[in-house]
């Protein structure tokens, strides 16, 4: 009988835990894989290795809150990769070619050619109300297509940009990299948002169920051309970032990237059916990704393992997901039944 009680009150306490602080399991998944990357390669824990994986995570976190938006009003984008690349590359060569330009100037052009992408995705699902899933699909190509041949086989190298455009993405904090406290700033902006104002509020009601949401006078347009407008901001701007960071951009940089995005956030707890979904453990979610990519490539596992784990990520976090949905409806049937 002890042990049975005391079992009760560790599980109590656990359960405990996952309500006050629902991204805690997360935080140890990312806590187990340092601790098991650390044992495999005795590289991982050095600066340089913990610097890349940051760097990696935040750029993730950055075009995740986007993403996160956009599932949580029950859609999707999985043009955020091509976004990101077309971003990089113009934005790197206008700073080629015009060096004197503030970089604040700089930087808002990358933000809003990533905000006129993510403008036809909105006024396209918005106003067509065509599935986000194949306008989003579409739109990767297209602008996938439209910046190879404009770039073609040219691509902008770090010997043509300045050292201050390096700088946007280079300096350092406390020993972080700067990337991480922007990864930050657009997260505590990005949960402020959803949580604080009334449009944030409506986009998870419009997620939960679209049809009670426009009875009580949410304009459902407006929110969907709304999240697609952050979230192709918030891509142009990790293009910036991209560019500054790596210096060689082409018109291949971001490809594949929207599947580590959408990987990162679904494993964060963002549901795929809208209407929840947390900035914090978008955060997690893509420490865990960067982690895993960092942690792979220290031990020396091929890349194709890398792109098979996170598609696995996906599938894994949405049948947990089915499974605890069926599980509460099927606990608020009994009670019901039970009443």
């Amino acid at each position: 009988m002890p042990n049975v009680r005391n079992r009760g009150k560790s599980s109590g306490f656990w359960h405990e835990v996952s309500l006050r602080f629902p991204s805690f399991p997360l935080f140890l998944i990312v806590f187990l894989l340092i601790g098991g990357f650390s044992i495999k390669s005795d590289r991982f824990l050095t600066s340089s290795s913990i610097s890349q994986l940051l760097i990696s995570a935040s750029i993730i976190a950055i075009v995740g809150v986007g993403e996160a938006f956009v599932l949580i009003s029950k859609n999707i984008d999985v043009s955020v990769g091509s976004i990101v690349g077309f971003s990089a590359y113009f934005t790197a060569s206008i700073a080629a070619k015009n060096q004197s330009l503030p970089l604040p100037v700089v930087v808002l052009i990358g933000v809003c050619i990533g905000m006129i992408l993510g403008t036809v995705n909105g006024i396209i699902v918005a106003n067509l109300e065509i599935p986000s899933i194949m306008v989003t699909l579409g739109t990767l190509y297209v602008f996938r297509g439209i910046d190879s041949m404009i770039v073609g086989s040219n691509e902008v190298t770090a010997q043509f940009l300045s050292k201050s455009f390096s700088r946007i993405s280079s300096w350092t904090f406390l020993g972080l990299p700067g990337m991480f406290f922007y990864a930050v700033f657009v997260c505590i902006c990005g949960w402020a948002f959803l949580q604080h104002t009334y449009s944030g509020r409506s986009i998870a009601a419009l997620g939960s169920n679209i049809t009670a949401a426009k009875k009580i006078g949410i304009n459902s347009k407006k929110l969907v051309f709304l999240v697609y407008l952050i979230s192709g901001g918030l891509a142009g701007f990790a293009g910036v970032l991209w560019a500054s960071r790596y210096g060689t951009v082409n018109s291949t940089t971001g490809f594949g990237f929207e599947l580590v995005v959408l990987a990162a956030v679904v494993v964060g707890g963002v549901s795929v059916n809208g209407g929840t979904g947390s900035i914090a453990g978008v955060f997690f979610g893509s420490l865990i990704l960067g982690t895993i990519s960092v942690g792979l490539a220290l031990v020396n596992v091929s890349q194709f393992w890398v792109q098979a784990i996170q598609g696995a990520a996906i599938i894994t976090a949405i049948s947990l997901e089915v499974v605890f949905r069926k599980r509460k409806i099927s606990g608020r049937r009994s009670d019901a039944i039970s009443n």
